[in-house]
């Protein structure tokens, strides 16, 4: 094998025993993951935005656009369930910034033991908001470091086809969104959400492991292969698709990013674009009331300042912009808060 061991990282239990969750916080959790069961079920009529920056990083910027759209998230709360985007880990392509948890400051070199501990502290402040907060699971071995301040975890679209992935949504009890792959498959996402709900025998930390399956697995369409898939045609067929399959809980979020938000006429995403997107996937919901209800939610990429930065193109972090993505392109503020307000009164 070729690598290096550069050091040992502290166990799970060493980091939550330094960054504790209070057991109020621990119930606050608990109720969130419920009432967005509750959602999946249709036992509550609100739909859920995971909504948040692309990347959880820098902590002060995080916490400030948590504080920000506070009052608004508060002011819908009747009709949507927020649940904060918290990313801690970035899905490349090929190369590139692994997210805060492997690089805490993506200007130094990786450190995985302190972004560990400077993620499970932003984490902790965001709950304590009275935030719902969502992760993708990329690297499954790491959960056990943050996943009981979740209530919500998403599986990649460059995760969804793998077999460990797969059963690891198999085995948690949050609930969890599996995204389509990057080529829009409706096929393989489906496919995916049922691999999540089976049970299945794994080995996991050293021990042989039989999953209950997770019934509150959903499918997140996010577009794919240079194309959006929120047009109301695929939404009917992925509804069909699902209930073709006799899933448990059918249900839809639809990432209001990614290849969503592509521009058409430049071929490039543009995530102004989000509010527009949500717009034509609320016509749809009422020109078809099958896809009304399968479609329990939604996501978006939002941040302080809207687009994105170049980070490569800096020497350290006081010279980013401050509030601004430096991984996908994010929603404004102040358009975020707006598109959630228009929502809450369409719904």
């Amino acid at each position: 094998m070729s690598f290096q061991v550069q050091k040992e990282l502290p166990r799970a239990a060493v980091v939550l025993s330094k960054l504790p969750l209070s057991p109020e916080l621990q119930a606050q959790v608990k109720k969130d993951q419920e009432e967005i069961k509750a959602i999946l079920r249709g036992d509550d009529n609100r739909k859920i935005m995971i909504i948040g920056p692309c990347s959880a990083w820098p902590e002060d910027a995080v916490l400030d656009y948590a504080a920000q759209l506070k009052p608004t998230a508060e002011k819908v709360s009747h009709k949507i369930k927020i649940v904060m985007r918290t990313y801690l880990q970035k899905p490349r392509t090929t190369v590139g910034w692994l997210g805060p948890i492997n690089q805490p400051n993506p200007f130094e070199e990786p450190d995985l033991e302190t972004g560990t501990y400077y993620c499970r502290e932003m984490m902790i402040k965001a709950v304590e908001m009275g935030y719902a907060l969502a992760d993708e699971a990329l690297f499954t071995h790491n959960d056990s470091y943050y996943v009981d301040l979740l209530s919500w975890i998403a599986i990649g679209a460059r995760s969804a086809e793998d077999q460990e992935h797969r059963i690891f949504a198999s085995m948690i009890e949050h609930p969890v969104g599996l995204k389509n792959p990057t080529s829009g498959d409706l096929n393989i996402a489906v496919n995916s959400v049922i691999a999540a709900q089976y049970s299945h025998v794994f080995a996991f930390h050293g021990q042989q492991i039989k999953t209950d399956g997770n019934p509150y697995a959903h499918l997140i369409l996010r577009g794919g292969g240079g194309f959006p898939n929120h047009d109301l045609e695929t939404l009917i067929t992925a509804t069909q698709k699902l209930a073709d399959k006799n899933i448990k809980n059918p249900s839809i979020i639809v990432d209001l990013s990614h290849d969503n938000s592509l521009n058409t006429q430049t071929g490039k995403k543009d995530p102004d674009l989000q509010p527009q997107v949500l717009a034509q996937v609320l016509k749809s919901m009422k020109d078809n009331p099958e896809i009304a209800n399968s479609i329990k939610g939604f996501m978006a990429e939002s941040f302080i300042k809207s687009g994105k930065q170049d980070a490569t193109a800096f020497n350290s972090p006081n010279e980013l912009n401050y509030g601004q993505s430096i991984t996908d392109g994010c929603l404004g503020i102040e358009e975020t808060k707006q598109m959630l307000e228009d929502l809450a009164e369409t719904l």
